[in-house]
């Protein structure tokens, strides 16, 4: 039986096959990504729960529904990729690019985003409740209608960001350029 899953429900769409090759490590799964550039990985509601993906390339996947709870993504590779509606819940996301991700509706309570690129990135009506934002860079990022209360927001950029709506109750945000 496979340690990553597909989720639960008639609507499951993660790729099987994909999955299995995740499984496999992430050095597996970054050739395979090198030797395959135009697939775009599907891991749709996928149950990615504790998965050890750091430095993983998972540019443009699609991860909307996915539950990587705990997960360590740090340094991964998450560019365009698709996570609105993700559960991220304490996952370790320290120096991961996510540039111009779509994150809308995205669980990050209490995730570290450390270091982070998240320029551009849609954040709307993300929860990110308690989550480590130290030196990550929001800049452009739509972050509007979101919940940071007791983020921790230091050294981050916010340069053009868009926080109507959000909630920023008790984060802290000295030395916020």
């Amino acid at each position: 039986m496979s340690q990553y899953a597909k989720g639960r429900g008639e609507n499951t769409v993660a790729n099987q096959q994909q999955l299995d090759m995740l499984e496999q490590g992430v050095v597996t799964w970054n050739h395979w990504r090198k030797e395959h550039p135009d697939v775009k990985p599907d891991l749709e509601e996928a149950s990615l729960i504790g998965a050890a993906l750091s430095e993983a390339n998972l540019s443009n996947a699609k991860l909307r529904g996915a539950n990587l709870l705990g997960a360590d993504l740090s340094s991964a590779d998450l560019r365009g990729a698709d996570l609105s509606s993700a559960i991220l819940s304490e996952a370790i996301l320290s120096g991961v690019d996510l540039f111009v991700a779509d994150l809308s509706s995205a669980n990050l309570f209490g995730a570290t985003l450390s270091e982070a690129t998240l320029i551009e990135a849609t954040l709307i009506e993300a929860s990110l409740r308690e989550a480590t934002l130290s030196g990550a860079d929001l800049s452009s990022a739509d972050l509007s209608g979101a919940d940071l209360s007791q983020a921790i927001l230091s050294n981050a950029k916010l340069r053009g960001a868009d926080l109507r709506g959000a909630n920023l109750r008790g984060a802290v945000r000295r030395e916020v350029t």
